[in-house]
């Protein structure tokens, strides 16, 4: 019978169990399952309702069966308190699902055959109609744009290492243990950019290497009469002059370009500038002479006026 299941202990576990339904002042009250310090529980446990309609046991020993009743995501989620970052699933699912993806593009999607072929070629433990909408739009033009861009992004890139998924750091750790040498930034280098047979990984990768080699022996020769260069932060000085050059050298060129032109975006809008004043100059000289013009025609009307003036005073007094 499930209910006179023998009960496992658990040893060595640091499992927090959560205690959702306890008084209000122990809403926050956390067990530790397997430890010592585990409270004494009542002989009738209380059940609680979930909210995907199970039930889960809140006080005494936790049995496989109160698991089991809860929902796949509540199983940890409303039994245990555990901290687990929904961003980091998220891209941790979405890495999945982008190789899961390219898996299966590589293997079951074959250029050479009609579309119809490649429908029916639907991959094992994949739904039909999530295999043809997948193969409609690798079929259709913006698949294979967006194909050709990644294509072409993959065969722009210079430094392409043999490391995959593992960090540089640790690399060098296993390199070190192996040779039981300190490995330096610039043995990392070549040992990350070369494939097993010793050759480069790419010719771009081979070109960078002896560009490091020939600044390695260039600072060596300067230390060697010149006592205040220091050998030990070398490989960084160089990996930082060579890299830098080769990644940044045609973003810098690029910059450079485009302080030019804002340069002569700049001397022309002040040459605008000047002309728009000149011409405003030019306006304003001549409203000023026009201005002056009316006044001028304004005082000799003034001055005909007064003379008819003077004239018909002097007839009427000649008449009297």
């Amino acid at each position: 019978m499930i209910g006179k299941m023998r009960r496992r202990r658990l040893r060595d576990l640091s499992i927090v169990q959560n205690t959702p339904n306890s008084e209000e002042g122990n809403n926050e009250q956390q067990t530790v399952v397997g430890s010592s310090n585990v409270p004494e529980t009542l002989d009738e446990p209380e059940e609680f309702q979930t909210e995907s309609g199970g039930t889960c046991r809140v006080r005494g020993r936790m049995l496989l069966r109160d698991l089991y009743d809860l929902d796949p995501v509540e199983r940890v989620k409303e039994r245990f308190a555990l901290e687990v970052s929904d961003d980091y699933i998220k891209k941790a699912l979405g890495k999945r699902w982008r190789d899961n993806k390219s898996t299966l593009k590589k293997q079951y999607f074959k250029k050479d055959i009609s579309l119809e072929e490649k429908l029916r070629n639907v991959p094992p433990r994949m739904l039909r109609y999530q295999w043809e909408d997948a193969v409609r739009f690798w079929n259709s033009k913006k698949g294979e744009d967006r194909e050709r861009v990644g294509t072409s992004s993959s065969q722009k890139q210079k430094f392409t290492h043999t490391a995959g998924s593992r960090s540089f750091a640790s690399v060098a750790e296993a390199e070190e243990v192996k040779s039981g040498q300190k490995v330096g930034r610039l043995q990392l280098f070549e040992i990350t950019h070369r494939k097993k047979d010793g050759s480069p990984m790419t010719s771009e990768a081979g070109e960078i290497m002896e560009k490091l080699k020939e600044k390695k022996a260039e600072y060596e020769a300067i230390a060697l009469s010149d006592s205040s260069v220091n050998l030990e932060n070398i490989d960084n000085r160089i990996i930082t002059e060579v890299l830098d050059l080769e990644r940044y050298g045609r973003i810098a060129q690029m910059q450079a370009n485009t302080v030019e032109k804002i340069a002569e975006v700049q001397r022309k809008y002040e040459e605008l500038q000047q002309q728009l004043r000149a011409e405003a100059a030019e306006r304003e000289a001549a409203a000023a002479a026009k201005e002056a013009e009316a006044r001028a025609m304004c005082s000799y009307e003034e001055l005909k006026l007064e003379k008819v003036a003077i004239l018909l005073i002097m007839q009427f007094y000649l008449l009297k």
